[in-house]
Parts: C-alpha cells; structure tokens; sequence
C-alpha cells in the first residue's frame, strides 16, 4: 500500500499534520456553534469550502459531520468531487491507490473507479504523479475521521454537461456493484479584491455586503433549489464559485440518489475571520 499511497501535501500549513490535533480541531468545528441542524433526517451529499481550516474548517466539518449524523449505517463509498476547471478541461481521477491522511490512509473504491473509466474519458492521476488541489485534499482528515471504514471515489469535473452524466453514472454504477455511496461537491464562493482581479463593486463594507447579499447569494440560491445547470451558468457568469462543476455534479448525483431538498447549514466569508481588501465566500449545503 506505501507504494501507492498519495502523500498528503498541505498537511501542516492548511490544516494539521498529527491526528491529535486534527482531533482537537474537529471536536472544537463541532462544539464551535453557528450551524443550523438539518432538518431532514436522511442526507445523501452536500456542498462545503475547501479553504484551510482556519477560513473554512469549521463549516466543512459540520457538513461531513452532518452526513454522518444522518443514517446509522456508513456508506461504503464517498463520492468527492472537486478541482479548479474550467469547461474546456478533461475529467480527472486517481483510479487506483490511497489517499494519506493524519487518521490513516483512504483507499479508493478501485472497482467503482474501473467501471467508471470504461463508460468515460478521465486524465489518470496516480499516487506519484498528481496535481497538487486543496479541493479534494482538505477534506480527507474529516472523511477518514467520521467514516473510518469508508473508501473513496475522488475526481475533478467540469462545469459541463457531460459532467452531470459522471453524476448520473457515479450512483448507478455504485448501485450496479452494490454500493452504498454519499457524494460531496467542494467549492468556495466569490473570490473578490485586488489578489483575485475581481474590484467592480467597491470596496470595505460595501464590498462585503454586495458579496454578501447579492453575488454569492445567487449561487446559493441555485444550490439549494438543486439546480446544476443553473448553478454552472450563475457561477461562469458572475465569478461566484471557484468549482462549478463540482457542485453541480454532486447536486446532480444527489439527485439521482433520491434528494429533494437542500439545506444551507452555515455561511462566511474570509474576511469574518482576516478582516481584508480581498475575501473569498464560502456556504455549507447539504441535500
């Protein structure tokens, strides 16, 4: 299994590296309060940010800790979709392998992973060669700590069409090989301010509030009416989703597991915690 383990690369810096203060930090995410409980007592995905723990940790937590929550017995796969593409960009996925975390490795659901691979075209990534993504990787150590026995399909999506079908296939081949599976989408909000090119609407308060109040709260809205295709063209429109696609093809492939409603559990941006020209949003959803 060393051979083919994927090393963890922000461990340490983004969140940390020892399992006993991973520990520490989950149980404080969780005792920390400002998560609205789900009122549906079956969840099968969610939406969360994927920036460091200290940004975004506290609402990334809760929604994994929100799935687990949900349903006495654990599933055997999580779905996680993440990256930063765009639409031109091709499928991504590590087929084969684990993932390294403080808690222990992840293994990935190698047969699903084959299945898939034959009905679409993916860039292989291995444990050696990989493009290092925060989208995926910061959420392992929570993964692992509240579903120890889980494997998982990790892979990056596009905001296209085309992805929504690997949603789609994500769950019917799971079923096929008699999987039980929840899915995951990873992505922040609006990134805004001079570090990300994006300064049309002011700045201080102002700025804030139009974040706020206006462009993320579009993307939210299309979220929690479990609309991916609305979600891709509101966020390729308006710059207020880093990864689309990815939100969009969990919602799709919550959808195929049976979701009708969704839920925001939680809302912030950077600035809340570093207060800042440039700022970055970030929401909890979970259907």
């Amino acid at each position: 299994m060393a051979s083919h383990l994927r090393r963890a690369v922000f461990a340490g810096s983004w969140y940390p590296a020892r399992a006993p203060e991973c520990e520490r930090e989950i149980r404080a995410f969780i005792e920390r309060g400002g998560i609205a409980p789900p009122r549906q007592r079956r969840l099968v995905g969610g939406i969360l940010p994927h920036a460091g723990w200290y940004f975004s940790g506290n609402i990334a937590c809760n929604v994994i800790h929100s799935l687990k929550n949900s349903e006495a017995t654990a599933p055997d796969v999580l779905a996680l979709f993440g990256m930063h593409l765009s639409a031109s960009s091709p499928n991504i996925m590590m087929p084969e392998g684990a993932w390294e975390t403080p808690f222990g490795p992840i293994p990935v659901a190698e047969d699903l992973a084959a299945a898939l691979a034959r009905q679409f075209s993916f860039r292989v990534e291995s444990a050696e060669r990989f493009t290092q993504d925060n989208t995926i990787e910061l959420q392992l150590p929570f993964i692992k700590y509240f579903f120890p026995e889980a494997q998982i399909l990790a892979m990056g999506v596009p905001p296209t069409e085309a992805s929504l079908a690997v949603g789609r296939a994500v769950v019917d081949t799971g079923r096929q090989l008699g999987l039980t599976l929840k899915v995951i989408g990873s992505t922040d909000l609006t990134h805004y301010g001079s570090n990300y090119g994006f300064t049309g609407h002011g700045s201080g308060a102002r700025a804030v509030a139009w974040v706020k109040q206006e462009n993320d709260r579009r993307v939210i809205e299309a979220m929690l009416d479990l609309d991916p295709r609305r979600l891709m063209s509101e966020a390729l429109e308006n710059q207020n989703a880093c990864c689309p696609g990815a939100a969009a093809t969990a919602i799709e492939a919550g959808l195929r597991l049976g979701a009708k409603e969704a839920e925001s559990i939680s809302y912030a941006t950077s600035h809340d915690r570093s207060p800042g020209e440039s700022f970055v949003g970030y929401v909890g959803v979970v259907f």
